[in-house]
């Protein structure tokens, strides 16, 4: 069981400062007139503590009160291209910021939940203990703002008023941070203490990139101090270590949602979409799925796009799932995106006037950004995540370098993208979900699409993630089970997390009706692995609008569907006609080899899981009932029909 506020506070010792006179000599030394007024309408006095802490810790030059304003966003741009952090690109409020080449994915091995004594975390997460934590914090942060302006901002993640939507402090010397915070999350300066006292707790975050040189990315670390809900981050940039409301943050949320949420809340790696169905109804998901695997693709498909990323999700007083988006815009991959595949946001970034920081693709003469798989000419020369950049250049192994990185980013505020819908995205009501969905990376096992018969085989299929590690983590190879694609955002013990989420979609508080299905996602499956010609997939990303727009009919009851022993499968027919919607052929042969079941493949993914969560400590007895039953349903089809079981042998 998690307890706040046990044991020493880290930023308050180091700092030095515990009571709210220290914090107002330390404002009153450290501010000029100007930033004093503008800090003054913040009265929360922990607050205050935790801002007067970090900066007797850090020791900046000067301090900057962000609060929102048209003019204090200017300054920060001005200043970032000042600073160098971010350079101008030929189109309008659209800039480069390169991260250091060892700087450019999550550092998993350098991120640690600080922790109490006896404190029992997921298996699948690093831990240091307090003591150890302090230690590097008092060496590696005093001072480490000499010579910086530190910047402070004020944030809500998610729609302020929201029943799950928690205030943030952000604290960076990086003009890189505070400007990304600016597109990608709501500024409320002018609402933090109400909203701080309305929600009882907020996060702060404290980062400094340092010197910013290759040798010392080696020793950055990022903490994530679970009693105290304080961020640390140092010597490094990439947003995903430094950023520290999205993912640093995030983890709190999924802690206080196991441990405090009363199983009437839950914080999820989710995207939130809205997909239009027959008579312009729309119908609202939930989907995580782990980086890579077609989740930003996915959430861009729907006609009612919230968010790409995460998802504050609760049990209403009316017996509805709500849902809202921690963030306001979109830290997105762009390898592969193009106009085929991501129309809308592929406008928002070539056609229309926006406002974008682009990390780690290749930079033209022109000043124009490009990428691996943009669909567009690629130039033979440019600027890129590795310096000087031309067609053909390896490494020190050999080894070609690509145009850009493979987590090369965009960060756009999600007004921008054409099919958004930003009345629901600012909603404190949130939108109810209707269907929440997981997605892998599987080449060889799961359908394209499949629900599940209820909530504990739902909450199986999440637990079952599994796909191949990406780019976006640094020290992570090869194939790797990914529970909920939030395994690396659990702080607390597996099982704690699992029950709470068997409790929520089972909570006799949501009504029966408005209970969402379940269900999984599987764009990767390859014609190798399912007796088809060549290597490549069996589908294309305009395919997703059909698993979903099946979805949609499936959940208001418009189309029937397949028993299986893994769950609901749809007919041939049902997905003929949307695919004709999209203007696709879809031959019964295509959807035979899509949707048979590979039998030895499936129990051999049960297997795995079984004896994975075996090594963990009190989870659910739940979870090894719905693989028993799956198990035993898939054998004896086998010993029926054989290893593969086709879609006709089924019916």
């Amino acid at each position: 069981m998690l307890e706040l506020n046990k044991g020493v506070d880290i930023l308050t010792d180091v700092g030095g400062v515990t009571t709210i006179d220290q914090a107002r000599a330390v404002i009153a030394d450290n501010l000029d007139e100007v930033n004093q007024a503008k800090l003054a309408p913040i009265t929360n006095e922990d607050a205050l503590i935790k801002i007067a802490a970090a900066i007797s810790m850090c020791q900046p030059d000067s301090v900057f009160i962000n609060t929102g304003s048209a003019e204090d966003l200017d300054w920060i741009r001005k200043y970032s291209l000042e600073k160098g952090e971010e350079k101008p690109l030929a189109k309008k409020d659209h800039t480069i910021h390169f991260d250091l080449p060892q700087d450019q994915a999550r550092l998993v091995n350098q991120t640690f939940y600080i922790v109490n004594e006896d404190e029992k975390i997921s298996a699948l997460a690093k831990k240091i203990l307090r003591s150890e934590g302090h230690a590097y914090v008092t060496e590696h942060m005093t001072g480490i703002m000499k010579g910086k302006i530190m910047m402070i901002g004020f944030y809500a993640r998610g729609p302020v008023g929201a029943a799950a939507s928690t205030p943030a402090i952000e604290m960076s010397s990086s003009t890189y941070v505070l400007h990304s915070a600016e597109l990608l999350y709501r500024n409320c300066y002018d609402k933090f203490d109400a909203e701080a006292e309305r929600r009882g707790i907020f996060f702060t975050n404290v980062h400094s990139e340092g010197p910013n040189r290759p040798e010392d990315v080696p020793n950055a670390r990022i903490f994530m101090d679970r009693s105290w809900l304080t961020t640390f981050s140092t010597f490094c940039t990439y947003a995903g270590n430094t950023l520290l409301m999205k993912k640093g943050n995030h983890r709190f949320s999924v802690d206080y949602a196991t441990y405090f949420g009363q199983d009437k809340e839950i914080s999820e790696h989710m995207f939130i979409t809205g997909m239009r169905g027959p008579g312009g109804r729309v119908t609202y998901f939930a989907g995580a799925a782990p980086s890579g695997c077609g989740k930003t693709t996915t959430a861009m498909v729907g006609t009612d796009f919230v968010g790409d990323d995460l998802a504050q999700i609760w049990i209403a007083a009316d017996g509805t799932c709500r849902a809202v988006n921690p963030e306001a815009g979109i830290f997105g991959i762009v390898e592969d995106v193009n106009r085929e595949g991501d129309p809308f946001l592929m406008k928002a970034l070539r056609d229309d006037d926006t406002e974008a920081i682009w990390s780690n693709v290749l930079i033209s003469d022109e000043g124009v950004p490009f990428w691996t798989g943009c669909g567009e000419e690629m130039p033979k020369e440019g600027v890129n995540f590795q310096g000087e950049w031309f067609e053909g250049k390896t490494d020190d192994n050999g080894n070609p370098i690509p145009p850009s990185h493979k987590n090369s980013r965009v960060t756009v505020n999600a007004k921008v993208i054409a099919n958004h819908n930003a009345d629901a995205n600012a909603d404190p009501a949130g939108v109810p979900i209707k269907v929440v969905t997981y997605s892998g990376r599987d080449a060889d096992t799961m359908p394209p699409v499949w629900v599940a018969k209820d909530s504990d085989a739902g909450v199986a299929i999440g637990a079952s993630i599994v796909s191949a590690a990406t780019a976006t983590e640094i020290g992570a190879t090869g194939v790797k089970r990914q529970p909920w694609a939030n395994a690396p955002f659990i702080p607390g013990a597996l099982a704690d997390y699992m029950n709470v989420q068997f409790k929520f979609f089972n909570s006799p508080d949501l009504n029966d009706a408005d209970r969402p299905k379940m269900a999984g996602l599987n764009y990767f499956l390859t014609h190798e692995n399912r007796g088809g010609p060549g290597t490549g997939l069996l589908g294309e990303k305009k395919d997703v609008r059909v698993w979903l727009g099946w979805l949609e009919r499936y959940v208001h009851g418009e189309v029937g569907a397949i028993e299986t022993p893994i769950g609901m499968i749809p007919k041939y027919d049902d997905l003929k006609e949307l695919f004709a919607e999209i203007d696709k052929e879809y031959p019964k042969s295509l959807y035979d080899m899509q949707f048979a079941l590979y039998v030895d493949n499936i129990v051999a993914r049960i297997d795995l899981q079984t004896e994975a969560y075996g090594k963990e400590e009190n989870l659910p007895g739940t979870l090894f009932e719905v693989y028993e039953e799956q198990k035993a349903g898939l054998l004896a089809l086998k010993e029926k029909f054989g290893s593969v079981v086709d879609v006709d042998q089924l019916i």
